[in-house]
């Protein structure tokens, strides 16, 4: 049974956009479909997501860098649009996981997965993080935690993911396509 999953992003050097991309190839390996949407068009390759998009999709993987340990105000300004979706409950049992990059290591990568994962319960959809048979995440140098995918950029704002970093991306894809089909 094919699944169609949202990766919504908003990148600010690259990098979120990297692990989106790493994570919608991982959905598509899984026979799925992956839709890459973002808050606002900043290149021409940019779909920007509409409600539809949410009302329609099997399960969410959302990422936005970190702001002081919360997520971008692009990302902010949609989620506050959507209170039609959440009086009707049209984003209820959808799986989700969030993702989100920054400039070190102690940059608030997790207080920002908390942040994007506010908006996701608040309207009933199930949250994923990463289990600790994903290797990768007991062995990562740089980004990933069980509350979800992380790349930490450096003070060069590199997007280059490491190969850990990599890994559980395509985790997180695979295990939110696994979970959307189940419940699909």
């Amino acid at each position: 049974m094919s699944a169609t999953i949202v990766v919504l992003y908003h990148s600010s050097h690259g990098s979120v956009e990297a692990m989106a991309h790493e994570i919608a190839e991982s959905i598509e390996q899984q026979g799925a479909s992956a839709l890459l949407r973002t808050f606002v068009a900043k290149n021409a390759h940019d779909i920007v997501i509409t409600k539809d998009d949410l009302i329609n999709c099997d399960g969410l993987a959302f990422g936005t860098p970190t702001r002081f340990g919360m997520m971008a105000s692009q990302a902010k300004s949609f989620w506050e649009t959507t209170s039609d979706l959440w009086l009707k409950g049209q984003l209820i049992d959808k799986p989700a996981c969030v993702f989100s990059s920054s400039s070190s290591m102690h940059g608030g990568n997790e207080a920002t997965l908390l942040n994007l994962s506010l908006p996701l319960l608040h309207h009933g959809m199930m949250l994923l993080g990463v289990p600790y048979d994903v290797p990768e995440l007991l062995a990562t140098q740089t980004g990933g935690t069980p509350y979800g995918a992380t790349h930490v950029a450096g003070s060069a704002n590199s997007a280059q993911l490491s190969k850990d970093e990599i890994k559980i991306c395509q985790s997180v894809g695979k295990r939110l396509t696994h979970i959307a089909r189940k419940l699909k």
